[in-house]
């Protein structure tokens, strides 16, 4: 794209997510970018839209035994066990690196019980202004809901409506706004999305891993020392996109972040069509730790070479062939 005289012109990647404005749609995201400014020596982290901490709970959790990460042949499971500090630690020993760095910063928690979201949230009440949402992690085991809706007690918040609203309504403590993340692991994600809305959610973030697992065939043990474990990276990327598209087509007015194997600008881009007004980058960082700022780079290369002057443009612009 070029101006008068051949002078090149500027691709408006701005974005919104609910009522938070950010200079650009790359975010990392939750879970492979640490809890603060670990990826700081790899990139300016204020060049990014924002960077999504590890999520935290209430109190320091100690997480899942080893072996946590292994690769697979389209990606990697993990089994880390939301392993952090809890949300007071976090914000004394964590945090303020991280804001030193200019980064917007989107707090991601998570707990095991209604009341332990809301304690999280709480706590987050007097965070600096520089964390400007919080991401409620709701793909993790649940204990609150197991005689209500007689569910296992490895059942997710988000595999259910009603407990996907209880733990959303419950976090408006934060006083922030709230982006309800999502698990693809159920049969309607629209229903679970419909719930997450209605409780008070500004923005979804779609999607979280996929259910899966991986078994040494020399030594017939689990690669993972809890078993199973969520599966990520490029073998995703068509599941988030039909989630996106899913939720934006049953909600045309609901804001989505897109999340599940973004390495290239073009993913990116992919998203964007789908509906989601920004995307965040995971896997791709633990083989690349610069992979958010190429792919923010890519991602303005792409609209240049396609005439796109503004990212607004790009989405939900997904069609199918008439």
């Amino acid at each position: 794209m070029t101006g008068p005289g051949g002078r090149s012109r500027s691709v408006d990647l701005s974005t919104s997510v609910g009522t938070v404005r950010f200079p650009n749609p790359v975010m990392t995201a939750s879970g492979t970018a640490g809890h603060g400014a670990e990826l700081a020596r790899y990139m300016d982290l204020s060049s990014l839209g924002a960077v999504v901490v590890k999520s935290l709970s209430a109190e320091a959790w100690a997480g899942n035994p080893a072996p946590r990460v292994t690769e697979v042949d389209a990606g990697m499971l993990n089994s880390v066990g939301l392993q952090n500090p809890g949300v007071e630690a976090w914000m004394e020993e964590e945090l303020p690196a991280l804001l030193a760095t200019g980064a917007r910063v989107v707090a991601s928690i998570w707990g095991f019980t209604v009341e332990a979201y809301e304690k999280a949230a709480t706590a987050l009440a007097d965070a600096p202004p520089g964390v400007v949402a919080v991401e409620v992690n709701l793909s993790c085991p649940n204990l609150h809901g197991v005689a209500r809706t007689g569910e296992s007690r490895r059942a997710m918040f988000a595999h259910s409506a009603a407990l996907t609203a209880d733990a959303t309504a419950a976090t408006e403590g934060c006083r922030r706004p709230r982006w309800a993340k999502l698990s693809p692991n159920v049969t309607d994600i629209t229903e679970i999305a419909g719930a997450a809305l209605e409780a008070g959610a500004e923005a979804l973030t779609l999607v979280n891993t996929v259910m899966g697992m991986a078994i040494d065939v020399e030594t017939r043990r689990y690669r993972l020392g809890a078993g199973g474990g969520g599966l990520s990276g490029p073998a995703i990327r068509p599941v988030a996109v039909r989630a996106v598209h899913d939720v934006c087509s049953a909600f045309p007015d609901a804001v989505v972040v897109g999340v599940g194997g973004v390495a290239t600008g073009e993913h990116a881009v992919e998203l964007l069509l789908a509906g989601a007004s920004a995307v965040q980058v995971g896997t791709a960082t633990f083989a690349d730790p610069r992979a958010p700022v190429r792919i923010l780079a890519e991602l303005e290369r792409w609209c240049r070479r396609h005439g796109v002057a503004r990212l607004a443009d790009l989405v939900g612009k997904g069609r199918a062939d008439t």
